[in-house]
């Protein structure tokens, strides 16, 4: 059985005891995170219907990831954002050009960047000034910024 196969498995049991929930999050939040597995929506104290969770990796604040909160702020109603990356972030163990060069060397350079980052609260600092600069955001107040220690499971607000 393959890890898709368990997915299915497991969704069949989900949806036995399915409650829909609106696509307009309860909370107005947003949260902008890693894919990191450690990361989990128990770590929020979020339920479904309560947040849009976007994720990456790193959580970077991409081109797609302030299109995503455009569409969020603009269309479904959410009002804050919280940046959150973490300790341990894989993003923080190679660079942009290891990863262009890697990959050239298989056939062809990416027409992207990896946004790989060596300090997970500075990359939270820039991350937070792009979204309060966007002029497309119409609630930049409600940026807010994170690193989590996934040893202890803290959230550490980044100023």
């Amino acid at each position: 059985m393959t890890a898709i196969d368990d997915l299915l498995t497991a969704n069949d049991s989900y949806a036995t005891h399915h409650r829909p929930a609106s696509g307009r999050p309860t909370r107005g939040l947003v949260i902008v995170t890693c894919m990191d597995s450690r990361i989990t929506g128990a770590m929020f104290g979020v339920e479904p219907g309560a947040v849009h969770v976007l994720r990456n990796a790193g959580g970077v604040v991409t081109d797609d990831v302030i299109r995503s909160l455009v569409v969020s702020q603009r269309k479904l109603g959410t009002t804050e954002i919280a940046l959150v990356h973490h300790s341990s972030c894989g993003q923080t163990s190679y660079t942009d050009e290891e990863m262009a060069t890697e990959l050239a060397a298989e056939g062809s350079a990416p027409s992207w960047r990896a946004h790989a980052f060596t300090d997970p609260a500075e990359d939270v600092r820039a991350g937070m000034q792009a979204l309060r600069s966007c002029p497309w955001l119409p609630h930049r107040d409600g940026v807010r910024g994170f690193v989590l220690d996934v040893d202890s499971g803290r959230l550490t607000e980044v100023a």
